[in-house]
């Protein structure tokens, strides 16, 4: 009998000594759980600058297009408003804020119907916008959407100093459509031998 409980007793022993983890169980499992938080959060910041880029172009993809078709289904000349210095744009529109068509001249630029300041995201910003062939780096460019859907020729240039990234939206003259181009991009102009 002296036995059978002398093994109970060291049974129970074993048991109890094995009921939870030990420090180094405990320590190897924090240590794994912390490499695999860094490993994510180390890959999360490395896409999270392309995704802010990407997510401005898209923005401003939008904010094109939907002028575009504003021009088109109201008939009437559509403006946008590219502030170089502040990284935003705005849409113009031909109508008065209380209701009626804007005549220039003859109202106040304070009357005319605007659309709001729509931001780049951060650390994105204008590094040009080539209108007409010509390169402006600074202050405000304006562009022309009219109604037939042709827009002002121009290329705005997008870039992420802090990372050296740089993207370019492109909209064509005779249909306002829009292309996009990775990195710095400007289409040759024509020739006179192209026409041959």
């Amino acid at each position: 009998m002296k036995t059978a409980q002398a093994s109970a007793g060291r049974s129970r022993n074993r048991a109890g000594s094995r009921a939870g983890f030990s420090i180094i169980e405990l320590t190897v499992v924090v240590l794994i759980i912390g490499l695999m938080t860094y490993a994510v959060s180390v890959s999360f910041e490395a896409m999270v600058p392309g995704e802010r880029l990407n997510t401005s172009v898209r923005e401003l993809a939008s904010t094109l297009r939907d002028t575009r078709r504003e021009a088109i289904t109201r008939n009437k000349d559509f403006y946008l408003l590219y502030d170089l210095d502040q990284n935003r744009y705005r849409e113009i529109t031909p109508f008065l804020r209380g209701g009626g068509l804007f005549i220039s001249g003859y109202h106040a630029d304070d009357e005319r119907l605007l659309g709001n300041w729509e931001p780049l995201r951060e650390g994105v910003e204008f590094e040009a916008i080539v209108l007409a062939g010509e390169r402006y780096e600074q202050g405000q460019v304006l562009v022309h959407f009219d109604p037939s859907g042709s827009a002002s020729e121009h290329y705005v240039i997008l870039t992420q100093p802090s990372y050296s990234n740089q993207f370019t939206v492109e909209v064509l003259a005779l249909t306002g459509l829009i292309r996009f181009h990775e990195g710095l991009y400007q289409r040759e102009p024509p020739q006179a031998g192209d026409f041959d």
